[in-house]
């Protein structure tokens, strides 16, 4: 009687395409990762621009800037991690409440805007660890970008 041929998998076969399965994954998720980190921060960043526009117009129509997001009706916009951009106005603020460059030299002279960045931990200075990953308007707004960037 002439034996019959199986078919199926080896164990050796179903073992390689486990690895391969692995590798592909061990690639791809931080690959992935970086995607959306970096669509996250550019999304913060659109988002403190047109915030700033906002508050020249509210500083156009009023004479001055509002002391807080919530008093020019703008508080409700949340970063792309879910918390509230943090705004401070210098003119009425604590002078030692000003986020601060590498120099020590305040970032803005009209007000602050920034996001506290993924890890949603920050220091004033930005050359602080928890400052590297904010996101943070600078020069009165010619630059907004990562803390680490600037």
């Amino acid at each position: 009687m002439p034996k019959r041929r199986q078919s199926g998998f080896t164990l050796l076969e179903l073992m390689m395409v486990v690895v391969l399965l692995g590798m592909a994954t061990a690639i791809g998720v931080p690959s992935y990762r970086g995607y959306i980190d970096s669509t996250n921060q550019k999304r913060a960043i659109a988002e403190i621009g047109g915030l700033a526009v906002d508050l020249y117009r509210w500083e156009l129509n009023t004479g001055g800037f509002p002391d807080t997001l919530a008093e020019a009706g703008l508080d409700g916009l949340r970063d792309p991690w879910g918390n509230p951009y943090v705004y401070l106005n210098i003119a009425t603020a604590d002078k030692n409440a000003v986020r601060k460059d590498k120099n020590l030299h305040p970032l803005n002279t009209d007000f602050d805007l920034y996001s506290k960045g993924k890890d949603q931990d920050t220091q004033l200075p930005l050359t602080a660890k928890s400052s590297q990953d904010d996101i943070v308007r600078a020069n009165n707004g010619s630059f907004i970008g990562l803390g680490k960037n600037y």
